[in-house]
């Protein structure tokens, strides 16, 4: 369930995309815009009074007060969670929505598209406290974590980290997740907030079962409320951190990361992100957590965004949200990540799905993820139907919207192969319309990771 806080009012949704249809084009809409469409989309479609409530509340603070004493008999909101943040985003006017159980903010006063073009210009901070943070130990941590995913630890540098993902018997994809190599038998996860209570279940599992034949392997899931993690992207990232580390961040390259010592605190310092440009995930002491965004935030050119433009800028890179365009029943192969599959855990053939998987690479997919470029018009969402030419439908859009950077819609979903080559044409169904749409490689904007090169 999501709640959007809007100037002083508030739109809880059991489903992202539900409350993009509902709010319109909220990643780049400005907030009188969105209360407009909201009070349309209220009177003219009855399906919305079962999806979406809205609250008409006193100013911010009070209705934060309100929300929380109004709605904690239900249980998603009794059971959301708040970051070490979580007041600074208060204090800073962000507009609070519940997200995968996390009381987060969704943008503050900037419109989300001018938070976007900020982000591919400049700097934009952005709070990722909600993902699971997570420490693996023991001389059988490397095993054990090969076990559950694709990724080949043995061959990984110390200090670098990798893309995997946890798979399961069919090889449907469980998470997304980085694991970095701190050691032979130290590693650092982190993984989807939306995935928290799935991902420790299965790391659990799996550490009993590997003591219950003598291993050696320690779990440690960092609490939220102790340790923070923030993202800091942009093409001025480096710069804006290196006035603070003292070390030499030219030396620090994509998917690597180092411990070290900012402000008296000892941090973790992974140069990584979800939106394409070069740009470092912080992981943090909740106690020094605020100081660390504050003092960030006083240099000149950063600013603090939110879920809408994170969510706009990976849909700009071709990223997969976990539960839109990857799921328990989507392999890596189908969604075109068959890189995440190491060349030697191929030889292996031993982790979960294996079977499957391999299979699909030797002998082809019936589905595969593609791009999609549309034209001008509306933004093509979440379950949005894709027809051949002649009106066949053959496949469905996962994640779309509007694309600050291109100033057009883009979107991703799955066709059938002989749909999937580049340059084809195709027709989104959008609304009762259709409209043409042409299958694009991606990153749609070109990736500016630091290779040091």
């Amino acid at each position: 369930m999501l709640r959007f806080g809007i100037r002083g009012r508030f739109v809880v949704c059991d489903n992202l995309e539900k409350c993009l249809k509902i709010l319109g084009n909220v990643r780049d809409t400005c907030s009188a815009a969105i209360v407009s469409r909201v009070r349309e989309g209220w009177g003219g479609d009855s399906t919305l009074r079962s999806n979406c409530l809205i609250d008409f509340t006193a100013p911010r603070a009070v209705a934060i007060q309100r929300q929380n004493r109004r709605l904690s008999s239900t249980s998603t909101v009794n059971e959301a969670r708040k970051t070490c943040l979580y007041d600074l985003h208060v204090e800073k006017q962000g507009k609070i929505v519940n997200f995968a159980g996390w009381l987060m903010p969704v943008q503050y006063q900037d419109a989300i598209t001018v938070s976007h073009l900020h982000t591919r210009s400049s700097a934009s901070l952005f709070d990722v406290g909600h993902m699971l943070q997570t420490r693996v130990s023991g001389k059988d941590a490397g095993e054990y974590l090969e076990s559950l995913t694709t990724c080949d630890l043995k061959n990984l540098s110390k200090g670098a980290a990798t893309l995997t993902i946890f798979t399961n018997d069919k090889g449907g994809i469980l998470d997304d997740l980085i694991i970095t190599k701190d050691d032979e038998d130290k590693y650092f996860l982190v993984s989807n907030a939306g995935r928290r209570d799935e991902d420790s279940r299965l790391l659990l599992e799996r550490q009993k079962n590997f003591k219950e034949v003598d291993k050696n392997v320690y779990v440690d899931f960092l609490d939220p409320l102790e340790q923070g993690l923030i993202a800091l992207q942009g093409p001025t990232a480096a710069t804006v951190l290196q006035s603070l580390v003292n070390f030499d961040l030219r030396t620090l390259k994509f998917m690597y990361s180092v411990k070290t010592e900012v402000l008296g605190s000892r941090i973790r310092i992974s140069r990584c992100g979800y939106t394409g440009e070069d740009g470092f995930e912080i992981s943090v002491p909740a106690k020094d957590a605020i100081n660390l965004v504050e003092k960030i935030l006083e240099i000149p050119g950063v600013k603090l965004a939110g879920l809408g433009a994170r969510d706009s800028l990976r849909l700009e890179a071709g990223l997969c949200l976990y539960g839109n365009d990857i799921n328990e029943d989507t392999t890596p192969i189908e969604a075109a990540l068959t890189w995440l599959v190491a060349k030697r855990r191929r030889a292996e053939a031993n982790f979960p799905g294996a079977q499957n998987i391999l299979s699909q690479i030797k002998t082809g997919v019936t589905k595969k993820r593609i791009g999609l470029l549309l034209g001008q018009g509306p933004p093509a969402r979440q379950g949005a139907s894709i027809l051949t030419p002649e009106g066949e439908r053959v496949g469905s859009v996962t994640s779309g919207g509007p694309s600050p950077t291109l100033g057009r819609p883009i979107a991703m979903g799955y066709v059938p192969p002989d749909w999937a080559h580049t340059g084809g044409g195709v027709l989104v169904e959008i609304r009762g319309k259709t409209y043409k749409a042409t299958v694009s490689k991606m990153p749609f904007v070109k990736a500016n990771y630091y290779t040091a090169k």
